[in-house]
């Protein structure tokens, strides 16, 4: 048993900015989005829906939550004109309102505390089946201070069916309850490495992922001192010469030893 604490340091959380954004065409691989300056996420639905028996509140229920949201960016990738209702025709020549493809995107928004700042972590976000809707485009004389044109889209979602789960339009990673090693095998998928293309996962392929990843992984570094991987909530630093684990992985051997396997 514990009583609450407030305002512990370390534990003042914030979130804050998007960088990273990947554009995945629909039958396609990822690119890199330059220029990508907001992502908005305002999910509609979701309202409660009381039930009411003999004049009285029976049941309140939630309804179905829907994903959508806006896009700004000063340019956007060339893969994306298919994704605006632009058609090329080749040699610079386009045809405009022409039937919109969906796509997957893919940004990163930053965690931060009041120790590391931004540099505590940051999170993933994967938005699967958005389909933009057309938006405003205001072309303006140019004059002493030119301002780039700020483009925008407002998107909606078709979410993926997943086992166990109500269908998912929107994933997120978060750094900060994640093994270093796991983030960097969902970036390499993200990403692209150099043995393999950009892409988006499907969200079975991440629950695989993520489930079959061990807990906690050990390396022995070879020179009598070994190396420890894993999310905050099983390994905690608690200063420069000492360490916490948190594990069924751990064994005390009652002798000033313990046993540490990797899981």
């Amino acid at each position: 048993m514990a009583k609450l604490v407030w305002g512990r340091v370390g534990k003042r959380l914030f979130q804050t900015g998007v960088d990273r954004g990947v554009l995945y065409p629909q039958g396609g691989t990822g690119v890199a989005w330059d220029g990508l300056t907001s992502v908005t996420e305002s999910p509609t639905g979701g309202e409660a829906k009381p039930l009411y028996v003999d004049g009285y509140k029976y049941m309140n229920r939630a309804g179905r939550e829907e994903m959508e949201g806006s896009i700004e960016a000063f340019t956007y990738p060339p893969e994306f004109e298919a994704c605006d209702g632009t058609a090329s025709l080749g040699k610079g020549l386009y045809f405009g309102q022409q039937r919109r493809k969906s796509f997957d995107l893919c940004y990163r928004t930053q965690v931060g505390n009041d120790l590391a700042g931004t540099d505590h972590g940051y999170k993933l976000h994967l938005i699967y089946n958005a389909l933009a809707t057309p938006s405003t485009k205001n072309y303006a004389t140019v004059g002493d201070n030119p301002e780039a044109i700020n483009f925008s889209w407002s998107f909606s979602t078709k979410p993926v069916k997943v086992s166990g789960y109500r269908p998912v339009p929107h994933i997120i990673f978060d750094s900060t309850q994640s093994q270093e090693s796991l983030m960097i095998a969902i970036e390499d998928i993200l990403y692209g490495s150099s043995l393999v293309n950009a892409r988006m996962p499907t969200p079975s392929e991440v629950i695989t992922l993520f489930v079959g990843w061990p807990e906690m992984k050990i390396t022995n570094n070879g020179d009598g001192t070994f190396t420890v991987d894993g999310p905050d909530t099983v390994v905690k630093i608690l200063n420069t010469t000492t360490f916490e684990i948190t594990s069924s992985n751990v064994t005390d051997n009652s002798n000033g030893t313990f046993t540490a396997t990797s899981s």
